[in-house]
C-alpha cells in the first residue's frame, strides 16, 4: 500500500513538472479525439488540428433562477480537471468565461462554436464544440485553437422552479474535455 502511493505520488509529481517546465505531458493523448456518435458529427474539429491534451473534468454547473422568465438560466461552470479517469492527477480547473486553466498558471478561454452541438443523453448537458478565444501563459493550454466537451454526465437545470428570484443550485457534472492546437 505504501509502495503503491508513493509510486502515485511521483507519477504526480513528474506529470505536475512537466507541466510546470511547459513539456508536453504524458497525459496529452496523440489521438485525433474522441469517437463521435453520427449526431454529433457537428462538433468534430477542423482539418489542420491535432489534439493536444485530453482530460477529465468533475464539478458542478450553475443555475440562477431568473423569476420573470420562470426559468433557470445558465450561469458557468466550476470544475476540477484530472490527467485520469478515475479523478487522479489534477491538473488545473474550468470555470467561468468559460476558461480552463491549468496549475501552471496557462490558460484558454473558449465560446461555443455557432450551430454545433448535441445531446446523446437527455439526463446530461449537451456535447459542444468551443473556439478559443485567448490563451495565455507558457504549459499546457498555450495555443490550444478548440476544445470539445463529451461524455457528459449530469449537470442539467433542475426541473422544480425556484423560490425566490436569484437563487442558486449547484448540479453535478462530469465530462471529458479534449484540446486542440492548429498543426504547424
Amino acid at each position: 500500500m505504501y509502495q503503491t502511493n508513493t509510486i502515485r505520488l511521483l507519477q504526480l509529481f513528474v506529470v505536475l513538472a512537466l507541466i510546470v517546465l511547459g513539456i508536453q505531458p504524458a497525459l496529452a493523448r496523440t489521438s485525433d479525439g474522441p469517437e463521435l456518435p453520427p449526431q454529433c458529427e457537428s462538433i468534430g474539429v477542423d482539418e489542420g488540428h491535432k489534439l493536444a491534451l485530453h482530460v477529465y473534468a468533475r464539478g458542478v454547473q450553475i443555475y440562477k433562477w431568473n423569476a420573470t422568465t420562470q426559468a433557470w438560466d445558465f450561469d458557468a461552470p466550476r470544475a476540477s480537471l484530472f490527467a485520469e479517469d478515475n479523478y487522479f492527477g489534477e491538473v488545473g480547473t474550468h470555470y467561468r468565461g468559460p476558461t480552463w486553466e491549468s496549475k501552471s498558471g496557462s490558460r484558454v478561454m473558449a465560446k461555443r462554436v455557432p450551430g454545433t452541438g448535441c445531446t446523446p443523453d437527455a439526463s446530461a448537458i449537451a456535447w459542444l464544440l468551443l473556439v478559443s478565444t485567448e490563451t495565455n501563459g507558457p504549459g499546457i493550454f498555450n495555443r490550444i485553437t478548440y476544445v470539445q466537451r463529451v461524455n457528459t454526465v449530469g449537470g442539467v437545470p433542475p426541473t422544480t422552479p425556484g423560490s425566490v428570484d436569484g437563487e442558486v443550485k449547484e448540479i453535478p457534472y462530469t465530462a471529458e474535455y479534449y484540446f486542440y492546437r492548429a498543426q504547424n
